[in-house]
């Protein structure tokens, strides 16, 4: 499945190696044959401004949208749990699922970051692959609607994954599509949002974290016993 390394190369923060590597993700793209062709269409206009584009502009344009946009995140746990304790119970479930499936992180990006995601895809089996992106299926879609109403030149590359996902429109999603946009260039008002949340110590009732563990019901796999040692790709 490097359809799914592809993809999630897009989404990275733009670098000099990416640009350089646009050829083959292209060829990538256009050959393993995953995509119908229009959305291999929609996508050329990524790839040439990724491509071609000055490499500051296209990582103002990137850090707009998905670092300055808490609404565009692709920290995907950002979108369920927020700041609450329920997203470290989470990360550490899905740090489970990744080294069970033999998968290791090597980078800076938290493991909920989307092209981690994709990146532990490209090395499942297509069919646990597409089951596991379609239990996240509500968030994609929305980041899909919420990139589609801004025309952005990334919006292509999250209507990609809806499609191979075969994700529709759930109540989930629509309760994320309710939250109004995030303007990036509002700066006070980001900083409101971006607020830290209080926290409370002591026992919580309602610790845990089973959205979470909903989406991520069909990677659950045992994983051996071991110290955890964080490790996309």
């Amino acid at each position: 499945m490097r359809t799914f390394r592809a993809l999630s190369a897009l989404l990275t923060y733009p670098s000099a190696e990416l640009q350089a590597a646009i050829p083959a993700i292209w060829q990538t793209l256009a050959s393993e044959g995953l995509l119908a062709a229009d959305h291999l269409a929609r996508l050329e206009p990524l790839l040439i401004s990724l491509e071609s584009d000055d490499l500051y502009d296209l990582q103002e344009r990137y850090v707009l949208l998905f670092d300055r946009s808490r609404t565009l995140s692709l920290n995907l746990f950002e979108h369920i749990h927020g700041e609450s304790r329920d997203r470290g119970g989470a990360m550490v479930d899905l740090l489970e699922t990744y080294r069970a499936g033999g998968f290791d992180l090597v980078g800076p990006e938290l493991p909920d970051h989307l092209p981690v995601l994709l990146e532990f895809l490209s090395t499942q089996p297509p069919d646990q692959a597409r089951a596991i992106l379609n239990d996240a299926g509500h968030i994609v879609l929305a980041l899909s609607e919420r990139l589609t109403r801004r025309e952005s030149v990334y919006a292509p590359v999250l209507a990609a994954l809806v499609a191979l996902a075969d994700v529709r429109t759930t109540p989930e999603a629509e309760v994320l599509l309710s939250e109004t946009d995030d303007d990036p260039e509002d700066l006070a008002a980001l900083d409101a949002v971006w607020e830290e949340a209080m926290v409370t110590f002591g026992p919580d009732p309602n610790a845990g974290c089973p959205v979470s563990r909903d989406i991520l019901a069909k990677m659950d796999m045992p994983a051996p016993a071991r110290p955890a040692a964080p490790g996309p790709a």
